[in-house]
């Protein structure tokens, strides 16, 4: 049986379809282009609506809102965690204090009044407010809020929050016998050591008078008013500055002539309130007898005379412990000290306080004189008349 050959023709897929394979490609090529185009055309339009639309929106003013405020200002400024306080609205406060009536003021400084006001809660607070006309601006608000938000001790004022939007309920000097100051005393001396050495920070108050001292009702003393506080680094020691700010009465001579201030420029403020304390007279105003001694001057020749009990104030006399009153105004002359080497530290000065035994011998005190002190120094004191010991 003859087999013919079986001749079978298999079309060549590859040159049957070579032309179109090359075309789908091409036009799956210039798809994909025009598409990634398109979506970077629209992204982009996006883009440039997406901030038109935010410029229009940060021109549009909302009504009835003040701009460039204090408040304003410090809220925006605080976002980048100065501050972790409270925000009190201004119609809370205000109702606390009684639409800030005369009979709830504790007392005015340069920056402005002190309230006495009373929350829903029944909790008392005292409430700082910025005046117009305040020396104390934006910085030194800021600067007060961020320290003592930070520092926490029983002999410093606790900051409960801030609104940013003393014929004072007097203690009158009679009512003050020696017992309550010599608390005060202590309690101050504490709250400067903590200040100083025991804080996470080191701080320099620059400020301390008796104004800035706000007692609670168990006669504890309460340092406040940090405008004017500086934060020292670990190994710093003291600084300079060509804007020497602080009350007149109080500086220490060091800050006062060269601007130069450190921890023992609030060792002589201390001392210094310590005798105003013991005395009931203010360093500021003082005179006696021919009018060329101020408080400092005074109690050191008492000191040197061996009358420095003499310096009690006479409605303390029937209630006072003699050796506490020799002891605080030995203490308060060795912070006085002209130069700051020879003043004390605070932790020195509360370990003198707590212990009997003998104690240097201070040297003399810077004498700051009103008048001497008018002709050769620059008017940069912010002085308050509201002191009272």
């Amino acid at each position: 049986m003859a087999v013919s050959a079986l001749n079978i023709t298999i079309p060549s897929t590859p040159q049957s379809t070579s032309k179109p394979t090359g075309s789908n490609k091409k036009r799956q090529k210039i798809v994909r282009v025009v598409l990634s185009i398109l979506v970077m055309v629209i992204l982009i339009l996006a883009i440039l609506y997406g901030t038109w639309r935010r410029k229009k929106r940060s021109q549009v003013k909302l009504p009835d809102k003040p701009v460039e405020t204090i408040e304003e200002k410090y809220i925006m400024e605080s976002q980048d965690g100065d501050t972790e306080l409270l925000s009190f609205s201004l119609s809370k406060i205000s109702k606390s204090t009684n639409n800030f009536a005369n009979d709830t003021k504790l007392g005015e400084g340069g920056f402005g009044p002190v309230y006495k006001g009373v929350l829903d809660d029944g909790q008392e607070i005292a409430v700082k407010k910025l005046s117009k006309t305040s020396k104390q601006g934006l910085g030194e608000f800021k600067n007060e809020l961020k320290f003592i938000a930070k520092l926490q001790h029983r002999n410093l004022v606790k900051l409960l929050g801030y609104c940013v939007q003393r014929n004072e309920n007097k203690i009158k000097s009679s009512i003050l016998g020696w017992s309550d100051r010599f608390h005060i005393i202590h309690g101050i001396a504490r709250g400067l050591l903590y200040l100083h050495q025991d804080s996470r920070f080191k701080i320099v108050h620059r400020d301390l008078k008796a104004s800035n001292i706000l007692l609670d009702m168990d006669m504890n003393p309460k340092i406040s008013d940090f405008g004017l506080a500086r934060m020292f680094t670990e190994h710093e020691n003291e600084a300079n500055t060509n804007n020497i700010v602080g009350t007149l009465g109080y500086l220490s001579p060091e800050y006062a002539l060269d601007g130069i201030f450190s921890e023992k420029s609030d060792v002589f403020s201390f001392g210094v309130l310590v005798l105003e304390i013991v005395s009931g007279e203010k360093n500021r105003g003082f005179s006696y007898e021919n009018g060329s001694d101020n408080l400092l001057a005074y109690a050191w020749r008492l000191f040197e005379e061996g009358k420095a009990m003499e310096l009690l104030g006479v409605h303390m006399r029937n209630s006072c412990v003699a050796s506490e009153i020799l002891r605080s105004i030995h203490i308060s002359l060795l912070c006085v000290q002209h130069h700051a080497n020879d003043r004390p530290t605070m932790s020195s000065v509360v370990l003198m306080f707590g212990e009997e035994g003998a104690l240097p011998r201070p040297k003399k005190p810077a004498f700051f004189c009103q008048r001497e002190c008018a002709s050769t120094l620059p008017n940069f004191w912010q002085w308050h008349n509201n002191d009272n010991f």
